[in-house]
């Protein structure tokens, strides 16, 4: 491997970088909080609402990803929809991890007893007061360890929207080996790059996890 070559480049690999974390963030969190209504749906006692909630998942997780930002970034022109690379790619992320965020969610909803919501009612807490004062603080303690891993695999899935010239890690790791035909050492230094990302926010994650668990 050249040395040299490698620490030139690894400054513009980690400027990249950050804007994989970037996508990684803003994705998940837009994806979060589409999960959490979502979940709502899947367990809506409405037949229309619970029905189009499974056609929701049933789409966005029947499907690939990479297809999904296709759709975003390469048919949508065609309908006089043109998105930038970055608003494509959140907007793709945010709804595949919605899809399977929200199976995580749902699971952690209908985990918390019923006397939670016996005792709120004895209390005189109204249904949304519960949800959102009761229900769902110990529904996103007890998902943390799901979310965390969801978090890792979206870091990971970011590399996927290189193929809709969006300009993260994997992006530039293309871009730097077809300039210079240094392939092993651009990939093997963002494979360094990415493990190096996922174990700080392992490390993260496992911290939030301990610090919240209940014994």
């Amino acid at each position: 491997m050249n040395l040299g070559f490698t620490l030139s480049k690894i400054p513009i690999m980690f400027q990249a970088s950050l804007m994989t974390i970037e996508l990684t963030v803003v994705s998940l969190i837009a994806g979060t909080i589409l999960a959490i209504i979502i979940a709502f749906m899947r367990i809506s006692k409405r037949k229309i609402v619970n029905g189009i909630a499974k056609f929701y998942l049933w789409i966005f997780r029947g499907t690939p990803l990479i297809l999904q930002l296709f759709v975003l970034y390469y048919a949508l022109p065609s309908w006089g929809i043109t998105l930038t690379p970055f608003v494509a790619a959140v907007i793709g992320l945010s709804l595949n991890s919605a899809a399977y965020t929200a199976e995580i969610v749902r699971g952690g909803i209908i985990s918390i007893s019923k006397g939670q919501y016996e005792a709120a009612n004895v209390l005189g807490m109204s249904d949304v007061q519960t949800m959102f004062l009761i229900v769902l603080p110990q529904t996103l303690r007890n998902i943390l360890p799901a979310m965390g891993n969801q978090f890792i695999g979206m870091l990971k899935d970011t590399s996927l929207v290189s193929t809709i010239a969006m300009v993260e890690l994997m992006r530039e790791a293309q871009l730097i080996g077809s300039a210079t035909f240094k392939y092993t050492e651009v990939y093997i230094t963002a494979a360094l790059i990415y493990l190096l990302m996922t174990s700080i926010f392992s490390f993260i994650f496992n911290k939030l996890e301990t610090k919240l668990s209940v014994y």
